[in-house]
């Protein structure tokens, strides 16, 4: 069986769930230390100005030199950053082909209250997989992987860094602002979805991983 050891993210890139689409099972990493500036807490998204950051802000616990479970990392509920995200994923989006056919299920992650980011991102990756009508197997380790896996366990953990990593090869699609700033490769997987639509899972599909 093949197995892609991966992080949750903050729904994730197009990359990441062409790993997810291509593999018969995915393992999530659930015993990480937390780090910043990773896909855990962004995505970027298609805006009327090109690309857009939409970062979930986090209670940090104020000892930097402590480092801090991913699991128990909580989310800072004194913004309102679930009615900003939402309002600019409408902005972005509202005119693409397949919004309003995701809109309904996609608006509940911003109108319910998560205490945990894992817990959040974890319910974005249910929300992404019923969209793209994936059925696949899941499971969570239950102590940190070291670079030491099984051979029947292929790692990409290296797909939740936001930088440093090389821009993948993908296939162009239709994006809503492509005429003014031409096309923009792995961005959010629902900058997929709300272009493509039923089409995205063949896109995923389609895509090569090297």
């Amino acid at each position: 069986m093949k197995t892609v050891l991966l992080h949750p993210a903050y729904f994730g890139t197009i990359f990441q769930f062409c790993h997810i689409a291509q593999a018969e099972e995915i393992l999530f990493e659930n015993e990480d230390n937390y780090q910043k500036q990773t896909y855990r807490t962004r995505q970027y998204i298609y805006g009327a100005n090109g690309s857009l950051l939409l970062n979930i802000p986090i209670k940090h616990t104020g000892n930097k030199e402590k480092k801090q479970k991913y699991k128990d990392v909580k989310i800072e509920q004194q913004f309102n950053w679930q009615t900003i995200h939402w309002r600019s994923l409408e902005a972005a989006y509202r005119t693409s082909p397949f919004f309003e056919f995701y809109e309904d299920e996609l608006i509940q992650l911003y109108q319910k209250e998560y205490n945990f980011l894992l817990d959040f991102n974890y319910a974005c990756f249910q929300a992404t997989v019923d969209c793209l009508q994936i059925d696949i197997p899941h499971q969570k380790t239950t102590e940190y992987f070291t670079e030491d896996l099984p051979k029947e366990i292929t790692d990409q953990r290296k797909l939740i860094n936001a930088k440093g990593l090389k821009k993948p090869l993908l296939e162009n699609y239709t994006q809503v602002f492509e005429e003014k700033h031409g096309f923009l490769p792995n961005l959010s997987i629902l900058d997929l979805l709300f272009n493509e639509g039923p089409n995205s899972l063949n896109y995923l599909e389609n895509q090569n991983l090297e």
